[in-house]
């Protein structure tokens, strides 16, 4: 989930790009990195190790522990439980499901369990130069294995199952254990080619190529990479949303926060067989006006500086995008493969200032039901992905109020929401993560008069509120806020005012994310080189630093924000929740702040409101079938084991896929990597606007938000 920050002095200001999926999303061109890429003629040779921590290392590494160790919320000295916890974490990023490191190697490392932190206080991060070099020799060896065992026969009738709970599984203790790991692990691949219908050979050849991508991905990671590991690996060990950004990290935060870059203007993911392919081409950007870049097209080669075309096949997915990006006016050329198949063609593309649109307040009004005059409800629904804010030019705007922010981005919606005549405003939050929090405090205040919106709690419990100052509401209609398991942070300082101040109707998951955390970015080049007009990126430290509360002095840490009214979702099921999350922060409550109430809703009409909507849903065969998928998905996560006999592989794999496929469904628009309806017509929408105008009725004779 997003983060919601305070710079250094206190003032709340700026985001973070999510954090917790199962897909991390570098923020530059978009795109999920899926590790890829590596010729099989590579594979004779031997793995380059990185020498060791370079100049910089060592100074990074003592400021970060300095900031943790005196401004951390919780306090917690660097001793041996973060070590214990650091070492936990470092490890299983390398290999989270046991099928790389024997438990030699674990037993080698472990001998260092309680020392790390003795190590980071000296700024001595060569521990994990060792991990990681002998993580490339034991893949470099899979990698092998894995060549040979997909060239074997499988016998699919044999009743076998392999084991697909971690915690379930120790390291494999001798070659053989390795051996069987993995060829069971092949046996899987095989088996799910073959229920997608490819041949044999495609199946072999494609999982040898996944492989070998996946062990070139690995080999070009850079030495800012490894100590971003190896120090959020010590950072989250204190808390699950404190960690540190190296400097290609911050330079993609910051150009995530001003929603705006200038490059081509196309979201890139990197296949699993090392291939860049487009996903989508950003309306408006270059690429889009150049009109031959498409969706599923394959970038095969990017021309750099001398002009000169590079093959980026197997190419880090940041280093493609630094590629493409550059200056406005400036031209890249792209070596296209369209369709992913063919011959490449060579796309000459101006670069051009890209406004990342599906990042920003999104409108539309839609029509449904009909009004006691005959006319049709007029619905006016804003999508809000995030709280965002250009930072650089707000510190630079010097009073005039002219940089990008989501307040000002959905007051402009509002008035032309009220233009329109609309009856209600519906605000999605369910893809938020958060961002900034001086702007949910300002866009809370679009909907109430003036008063706290949100109680801030630091680590020697000073509480501060942070107040709504403007008087009067952009919008003092009827209101609904959306909310689900992936809504965060910044969304639930929002919808816990909304709901504390009886200003509108939250509908939604079982609850929201349940972030409850304030996070500082630091600049860690300004912050070590205070002298310096232009100091060097050396990255930031992005850490917790304070706890919110709502206006009636609950926090939302773990609990979330509970709707007025929850449908059945799958994403309830899916634990997405800050109390899945190692070392969150316990949720607790701070006395209530004074504010005046709304009597937008009321306790009967909101019985009347669930009975209605329970009613319909249980009349609807789309919402069965969505119970149906979700009891089908829940069944699927509570396994441990999956057959690798085909043809009770099979069984499972029909009856579970549409699950399956309804979770990526999810992440995917979680995470923005596909083309999005603001406001799609389906079952669950239709609910809702249900739901929406059954509270207009309610509302029949108060319109207008007035206080209790």
């Amino acid at each position: 989930m997003r983060s919601d920050y305070h710079n250094v002095s206190g003032k709340p200001n700026v985001s973070e790009t999510p954090n917790v999926a199962r897909k991390r999303c570098l923020g530059l061109l978009f795109g999920f990195v899926l590790f890829g890429g590596l010729s099989v003629a590579w594979l004779t040779l031997p793995a380059a190790p990185l020498d060791g921590p370079g100049r910089s290392d060592r100074r990074v590494t003592r400021t970060v522990k300095s900031f943790m160790e005196h401004e951390h919320l919780s306090r917690h000295p660097l001793d041996d439980e973060i070590s214990t916890r650091a070492m936990k974490a470092f490890l299983s990023g390398f290999d989270p499901r046991k099928m790389y490191f024997l438990q030699s190697d674990i037993d080698e490392f472990m001998a260092k369990e309680l020392l790390l932190d003795d190590e980071v206080q000296e700024g001595n991060v060569r521990f994990s130069y060792t991990v990681f070099n002998r993580f490339q020799a034991r893949l470099d060896e899979r990698v092998a294995l894995v060549n040979e065992l997909v060239d074997q026969p499988h016998d699919f009738t044999v009743d076998e199952n392999i084991v697909t709970d971690p915690d379930a599984l120790q390291y494999p203790r001798t070659e053989e254990e390795v051996t069987d790991r993995w060829r069971k692990l092949i046996k899987l691949n095989l088996l799910t080619f073959k229920a997608d219908d490819l041949s044999d050979e495609e199946a072999r050849a494609k999982i040898k190529r996944r492989y070998q991508s996946l062990a070139k991905r690995w080999h070009q990671t850079d030495t800012d990479e490894l100590l971003e590991r190896f120090l959020t690996a010590v950072t989250s060990s204190y808390d699950p949303h404190t960690s540190y950004m190296s400097p290609s990290s911050f330079e993609n935060f910051q150009i995530m926060m001003r929603l705006n870059l200038d490059g081509i203007g196309a979201a890139l993911q990197i296949s699993e067989d090392g291939y860049t392919v487009v996903t989508k081409v950003i309306p408006g950007g270059a690429a889009d006006k150049d009109g031959r870049l498409k969706p599923d097209d394959r970038i095969v080669s990017v021309s750099d500086a001398d002009g000169g075309m590079v093959d980026i096949v197997d190419m880090k997915l940041n280093d493609v995008v630094q590629l493409i990006r550059g200056t406005a006016g400036t031209v890249v050329k792209l070596g296209v493969q369209p369709g992913g198949i063919g011959e490449t063609s060579v796309y000459d593309i101006t670069r051009a200032r890209i406004e990342l649109a599906d990042s920003a307040a999104q409108g539309e009004v839609i029509q449904r039901g009909t009004k006691p005059d005959g006319k049709p409800v007029q619905v006016g629904v804003i999508d809000l992905p995030s709280f965002y804010m250009d930072m650089e030019a707000a510190r630079d705007d010097n009073g005039k109020n002219s940089f990008r922010s989501t307040t000002r981005d959905v007051g402009v919606i509002l008035n032309d929401f009220k233009s329109k005549n609309v009856d209600v405003v519906v605000l999605d939050l369910r893809r938020n993560g958060g961002g900034s929090l001086t702007e949910a405090i300002n866009l809370t205040g679009l909907f109430i008069d003036q008063g706290p919106v949100v109680q801030v709690k630091d680590a020697i419990g000073r509480i501060q509120s942070y107040n709504d100052l403007d008087a009067g509401m952009a919008w003092d209609g009827p209101l609904v806020v959306l909310t689900s398991k992936f809504s965060a942070s910044a969304s639930e300082i929002l919808a816990g005012a909304i709901q504390d101040y009886n200003r509108g109707l939250i509908i939604g998951d079982e609850s929201t994310h349940g972030k409850g955390t304030v996070q500082s970015l630091l600049n860690l080049g300004s912050q070590i080189f205070r002298s310096l007009p232009d100091p060097p990126n050396l990255g930031a430290l992005k850490i917790t630093m304070q706890q919110f509360y709502r206006p009636n002095g609950d926090s939302t840490q773990k609990r979330g924000v509970i709707p007025d009214v929850v449908l059945p979702s799958l994403t309830n099921a899916i634990g997405m929740g800050e109390g899945d999350l190692d070392y969150a922060v316990d949720f607790d409550s701070i006395p209530m702040a004074q504010f005046t109430a709304y009597n937008m809703v009321g306790a009967d009409a909101l019985k009347r409101l669930r009975t209605d909507s329970t009613g319909r849903i249980k009349e609807s065969d789309e919402f069965s079938k969505e119970l149906t998928r979700i009891a089908r998905y829940q069944r699927m996560k509570d396994e441990k084991t999956i057959s690798l006999n085909e043809e009770k592989y099979r069984a499972r794999r029909e009856a579970e896929r549409d699950a399956e496929d309804e979770e990526e469904k999810h992440f995917d628009e979680q995470q923005g990597n596909k083309e999005r309806e603001i406001f799609a017509d389906d079952f669950y929408n239709k609910e809702i606007v249900n739901i929406a105008l059954d509270y207009l009725k309610e509302l029949a004779n108060n319109k207008v938000a007035r206080v209790q």
